[in-house]
């Protein structure tokens, strides 16, 4: 024994004690003595004895309950215990606690060394055994920790990189060296011919791998595509998997996706006695699932890809004009035709805000009012001359798209319509005069008979009606020219209270209910007071027209964000989606409106073009059979045109 050993004697004061003592002193080794079970725990926290002896009682304890507890905390202490006098259930009982060795009287020095050296011995076997063990489980663990880093570097390049062949040869490398296989390869399931071919490989030669395939039916690799398990085996003579292709060792695992075998991932020995482990198996399955997940990704990036082709292939051939933008307004997509209509060019617009770049006022309303009224269409002008028809349309969490549709000649050939019926008005407005004229001399110059005055009744009637309809041409060909720019301070609400007086007679006539809505202290805007108080004629004639007897009329007036908000609600015989896009066309009427009700087909075509003169907006909400809604937006705050 060293001269450093400690020998630690957990027993009460006797001659036993002190023959230890002279004992261990004689034999060169340091005794240290604590005589109660406090001493006992502080001399363990100050000391590393070599062998702990205790005695059967110590102080108001027991002997064997201290080294139990002893030996739990240091499984590796030597624990010799000193009983004082021979029971053998007693020794059952200690070396059913692990003690090292048992003493009883009578003591022989030679003895008592004896077992404090064996217990030495054995804690020393047993601490390197601990060792030993620690060590090779370490090297488990650390090549573990190897593979398991193999692996997450493997899922990060699949994460990475979308090149698939580079991709399925890094999971076929990792397989043969995380496996310590010769070889290795990736087989899939083509489905024309139902045979296997090999997609990656690894210490293949090349030619071999080009014209590798396996049939699905009587191969090992099949036979894992029709079963969906793996298949390993290690055998003394080697087996055949193809012709030239012989192996002792193998590992096939599948490649599945939605419960569907899509192909094989093996590795294999063709060297006898280089067998594979269930580990090995394990570590095959998640390398065919990170092979699984690269081929998907690729299949669905090459997917992806096809279609946004076909996107931009459409879209670059399309004469319409598209931008999608993102809910933040900056563009995702801009096609060729959008460019063109703005001159934009080859310029980089991809993530800017539209307005950034798009100067043009028309657009500009377009893309900030869109969101706050129901009609999505306007009409933008461009510097050029070129007219366009714009749509806005929300997309839920991308943000929106708009379309335009060139007008150009749609507007020229209306222009040419309006020149025309504005010139006919007027060389139609002479002879009707003179006709209306000479049909009201007719009975100054001799009676006339009961038919012949309904005839010119009949006649005053149409003539009346002709010369209404020219009127009404007439005035939309000065709006639409822009005779009328002249504009003063309007109180708009003086013009709809003066407007609802007039038709008091004919709402008290059908019975009909009229709710009034009109905000106080509206601000005054700029307009023509004739043109505004046709707009609301208009608008109000038709509800009444409209509307049955005992139905409800709403109108309501108020400002917001300096803007006028005029509407007018009816119950009457509503609009139905087909009519509704085309009201506002000159000379159209519903198909549902009674052909009893007399209309020229240009009031709404008059509001809608008073109201654009006005840069306002008017739009128009319907159900069928349960009444319609016409709204107009006003500017209160226009500028006085000089």
């Amino acid at each position: 024994m060293s001269s450093i050993d400690y020998i630690l004697l957990a027993m009460e004061p006797s001659s036993t004690l002190d023959l230890l003592e002279r004992a261990l002193r004689a034999a060169g080794v340091v005794p240290v003595v604590v005589k109660d079970p406090d001493g006992l725990e502080r001399a363990l926290r100050e000391i590393n004895p070599a062998v702990l002896v205790v005695s059967e009682r110590l102080g108001d304890q027991s002997g064997l309950d201290l080294a139990k507890h002893t030996l739990d905390r240091f499984p590796t202490l030597p624990i010799i215990f000193y009983a004082f006098k021979h029971d053998p259930d007693q020794v059952i009982q200690v070396m059913r606690a692990g003690l090292s060795d048992y003493l009883f009287p009578p003591l022989k020095i030679n003895l008592i060394m004896q077992s404090i050296v064996d217990s030495q011995n054995r804690a020393r076997k047993t601490g390197d055994w601990v060792r030993r063990e620690v060590k090779r489980s370490t090297a488990s663990l650390e090549a573990r920790v190897s593979d398991m880093e193999a692996l997450v570097n493997l899922s990060r390049s699949i994460a990475a990189s979308l090149d698939l062949d580079s991709v399925l040869t890094s999971v076929v490398t990792a397989a043969v060296e995380l496996t310590s296989a010769e070889e290795g390869h990736l087989l899939l399931l083509d489905e024309s011919t139902q045979d296997l071919y090999m997609r990656a490989s690894r210490n293949f030669d090349d030619q071999d791998a080009h014209t590798f395939r396996l049939p699905v039916n009587d191969s090992l690799a099949g036979q894992v595509i029709q079963t969906g398990k793996p298949i390993s085996f290690c055998q003394d003579s080697p087996n055949k998997i193809k012709t030239s292709f012989l192996v002792y060792a193998l590992v096939y695992v599948p490649l599945s996706y939605n419960g569907q075998v899509i192909g094989v991932l093996g590795v294999d020995n063709r060297s006898p006695k280089r067998s594979f482990t269930q580990h090995d198996e394990l570590l095959m399955s998640v390398l065919a699932d990170f092979a699984t997940i690269a081929i998907q990704n690729a299949r669905s990036y090459a997917a992806s890809e096809s279609e946004r082709e076909k996107l931009q292939t459409i879209l670059a051939n399309i004469q319409d004009g598209v931008i999608l933008m993102d809910q933040e307004k900056r563009v995702l997509i801009i096609n060729p035709a959008a460019r063109n209509a703005f001159d934009l060019g080859d310029s980089d617009v991809i993530g800017k805000r539209i307005t950034e770049f798009i100067e043009n006022t028309d657009f500009k309303v377009m893309v900030n009012s869109a969101l706050d009224l129901p009609l999505k269409n306007q009409e933008i002008s461009l510097e050029n001359g070129r007219v366009y028809n714009s749509q806005y349309t929300p997309i839920h969490a991308i943000g929106s798209v708009l379309t335009l549709e060139e007008i150009t000649h749609l507007k020229m050939m209306d222009q040419l319509k309006s020149d025309f019926v504005h010139t006919i008005s007027h060389d139609l407005r002479s002879p009707l005069t003179s006709i209306i004229g000479y049909i009201e001399l007719l009975d100054r110059v001799g009676p006339l008979n009961q038919q012949q005055k309904e005839f010119v009744k009949h006649v005053q009637v149409s003539a009346h009606s002709i010369t209404e309809l020219i009127n009404d041409l007439l005035d939309l060909g000065r709006i639409e020219a822009g005779f009328d720019a002249m504009k003063d301070d309007v109180a708009f609400g003086t013009i709809l209270r003066y407007t609802l007086d007039n038709l008091q007679h004919q709402i008290e006539d059908k019975h009909q209910e009229i709710i009034f809505d009109i905000a106080p202290d509206l601000p005054v805007m700029r307009g023509n007071p004739l043109r505004l108080r046709q707009v609301i004629d208009n608008l109000l004639v038709n509800a009444v027209k409209y509307t049955p007897e005992n139905g409800r009329i709403k109108v309501s007036l108020r400002s917001e964000s300096n803007q006028i908000i005029f509407e007018v609600a009816d119950t009457g015989i509503g609009i139905s989606p087909a009519d509704q896009p085309h009201i506002f066309e000159k000379f159209y009427r519903a198909n549902n409106a009674p052909s009893s009700t007399r209309g020229t087909g240009l009031g709404l075509a008059i509001v809608k073009s008073i109201v654009e003169n006005h840069s306002g907006r008017v739009w128009v909400e319907s159900v069928l059979g349960r009444g319609t809604k016409f709204t107009v937006v006003l500017p209160s705050n226009l500028p006085t045109v000089e």
